[in-house]
């Protein structure tokens, strides 16, 4: 590799470094500073957001020394090429891991929104971040065990796994339980969310809770359906020439094109710097779910008074709402066969109960 191009991977290094460092950093400040976000899941948004944070701090610095560096080189069977190796597989591997976790929460939440609570638990959660932390550390320690190996990659210019086909058990379990797996489930969960959302946006939706309906534009899924192709297509960008490299070196036996190998290893790494910006994308999704055009107007029937405006369990029987507290639930307007008129309503036994007015803003117990 000539002088110019370690000196372009040393300037890329860097960018990505200080994008993954700002990046992390302003994601964890506005996870300490807004409550609202702080929820059971709060972990495994941490996981990800600190593990990304240190690779930026570590590896990616190290990488751009190396570069500038060269041809000086580190000891394979040094105790710091050793070390280096273990921090950037495990920061590696959890990274992708808890990222993948937080998109199941996502989907779960989205698709079995009503059962998400018992689903979802706290405990649950816990448990899962403890897994997969336990996880990393296994696979990283393994070739400290002697099962695979590090080595100093002088076309990288990081400590990294050998990829060589003495190694290639270990690359291959590395590669689809810790790598290809993740990815493929996160792809495929949001090719779901990108289905349900076009779906529903042909359907059209009301969210309710036990005070008021929004009615959610089609054109807030279509945006959120970009949203996560953008991401789906970020992850494969950063990731398939990795795993196409190391895999081509491990089953033929031969060096990729240093600059081949360089490139790839960078893409890797600059995830570190765009995993804070996809889940600021991902959390659009929810955004669009509760920023429709108010429509409703709830009166209370024939005999009641307006205290039963803080009731959690009032609106519980109006046929096409289910609340629970101050909970929201999405109905399809295509289930209420006067949900598309401009002064339709929705009987219960009780009477008439709930007026939907298209754009007109909520004012309960009026």
């Amino acid at each position: 590799m000539t002088d110019a191009l370690r000196m372009l991977y040393a300037t890329l290094m860097v960018l990505s470094g200080v994008a993954s460092v700002f990046g992390n950093l302003l994601l964890l400040l506005v996870l300490l500073l807004n409550k609202e976000l702080r929820t059971d899941t709060l972990g495994l948004t941490l996981s990800f957001s600190l593990s990304d944070l240190a690779l930026g701090l570590s590896t990616i610095p190290f990488g751009a020394y190396n570069s500038l560096a060269w041809p000086s080189c580190y000891p394979s069977e040094g105790a710091f090429c050793q070390g280096n190796g273990f921090i950037f597989l495990l920061l590696q591997t959890s990274s992708i891991h808890s990222l993948t976790w937080a998109t199941v929460n996502k989907f779960t939440e989205i698709c079995f929104a009503l059962s998400y609570s018992s689903i979802w638990t706290a405990g649950r959660s816990r448990a899962v971040l403890v897994l997969v932390w336990l996880f990393c550390l296994v696979n990283a320690g393994l070739p400290l065990l002697g099962f695979g190996s590090y080595v100093y990659s002088e076309s990288r210019f990081l400590c990294c796994p050998s990829f060589t086909p003495d190694n290639r058990y270990f690359v291959v379990l590395w590669m689809l339980v810790g790598i290809v797996a993740p990815i493929l489930a996160m792809c495929s969960l949001y090719g779901y969310i990108v289905y349900v959302a076009r779906k529903q946006a042909r359907r059209g939706t009301f969210m309710c809770n036990e005070l008021h309906c929004y009615y959610v534009p089609a054109n807030n899924y279509l945006r959120s359906s970009i949203v996560m192709v953008t991401t789906s297509v970020c992850l494969l960008v950063c990731w398939l020439p990795y795993i196409s490299v190391c895999l081509y070196e491990t089953f033929s036996g031969q060096q990729s094109p240093a600059v081949t190998s360089a490139l790839s290893a960078w893409l890797v790494l600059t995830s570190a710097a765009l995993n804070p910006w996809i889940t600021c994308m991902t959390q659009m999704y929810r955004t669009a779910d509760t920023s429709g055009v108010p429509a409703p107007e709830l009166r209370p029937p024939p005999g009641h008074s307006q205290s039963h405006q803080h009731d959690d369990n009032y609106c519980s029987n109006m046929p096409g709402v289910i609340t629970k507290n101050t909970d929201t639930t999405m109905i399809n307007a295509a289930d209420t066969t006067t949900a598309t008129t401009s002064t339709s309503s929705i009987s219960s036994k009780t009477g008439q109960l709930l007026h939907l007015k298209r754009r007109t803003m909520p004012n309960p117990w009026k």
